[in-house]
């Protein structure tokens, strides 16, 4: 017996004085109330509604149940009413910092037509996996190296000049002493700031021979692109970066790097299912092959 079915019949009925006007304010047939009430009355051991009158009315036993009923249907509608509102709430989502705001808002269309409203909530790499560990976002676009990742984002290398082409880091090694005796710089944002770029990045900037110092991570992503803009420093970029800064950009022909990113949530079953409704959305905002 569904005993909350049951009890939202029996004080229907009861507050009424009729099946017929019972049934319609539960929304089911009059047949349904008549079997919910009886399946109740069986599992109390008596009759709860006297049904010899010209209307339905409680027995004594009905009459000392029927508050009891009354919580437990108020309840149940509390908890429904509850649950389609937590439907309705918008989860949070970190993301890379710096997306396009049409991207955004791709992000955000998304997850209304899937009936998954997102609040997008931006961070950087080393701070997303706490966020999610911390429950203060429901979902996180997390940092993997490119075998573990759904999407790959490509990297290069930007510079301020057209027709400035610079794909190998030996490139720079010749620069060493060209901008005030630091030499050029390669900037990483934050969002390199992970051990499977930026120690790569490293490991070849040295093997080309650049200076410790020619490798160096920037404060924030406009002070990165005011180096290179002001000077001939190169920033670490996807394409789509380079682009939306007006930076030339060029493919890394070594060390091949990319960014790497999975969808994760407290709940693995809800990172399938963000992944199934914005991943196309994602995939777009963060500039992935």
């Amino acid at each position: 017996m569904d005993l909350v079915a049951a009890c939202q019949a029996f004080v229907s009925v009861a507050e009424r004085g009729s099946f017929t006007h019972g049934a319609a304010r539960l929304g089911v047939s009059q047949s349904v109330v008549s079997r919910r009430v009886a399946a109740l009355e069986a599992h109390l051991g008596g009759r709860v509604l006297d049904r010899d009158g010209r209307r339905p009315a409680p027995t004594v036993l009905g009459s000392r149940v029927l508050p009891t009923a009354r919580r437990l249907a108020d309840l149940a509608e509390t908890l429904a009413q509850d649950a389609e509102e937590a439907h309705r709430v918008a989860w949070p989502l970190a993301v890379p910092p710096g997306w396009d705001v049409r991207d955004l808002a791709g992000i955000d269309l998304a997850g209304r037509d899937h009936d998954l409203p997102v609040h997008v909530v931006e961070a950087p790499a080393r701070q997303r996996p706490e966020l999610l560990a911390t429950r203060s976002v429901h979902a996180a676009l997390l940092a993997r190296p490119s075998a573990e990742a759904t999407w790959r984002v490509p990297l290069g290398l930007a510079v301020a000049t057209a027709g400035r082409t610079v794909r190998h880091l030996e490139d720079l090694r010749s620069t060493r002493r060209g901008s005030g005796g630091r030499g050029v710089r390669l900037w990483l944002v934050e969002e390199d700031d992970v051990p499977h770029v930026r120690d790569r990045v490293s490991a070849a900037a040295d093997a080309a021979g650049l200076a410790p110092t020619q490798v160096a991570l920037a404060p924030s992503a406009g002070a990165a692109v005011g180096a290179v803009l002001a000077s001939r420093d190169l920033l670490l970029a996807s394409a789509q970066e380079a682009s939306r800064y007006d930076l030339v950009w060029s493919p890394l022909a070594t060390p091949a790097l990319e960014r790497g990113y999975v969808v994760a949530a407290g709940v693995p079953a809800d990172a399938d299912r963000v992944r199934a409704a914005l991943g196309p959305a994602l995939a777009r905002a963060a500039g992935a092959s």
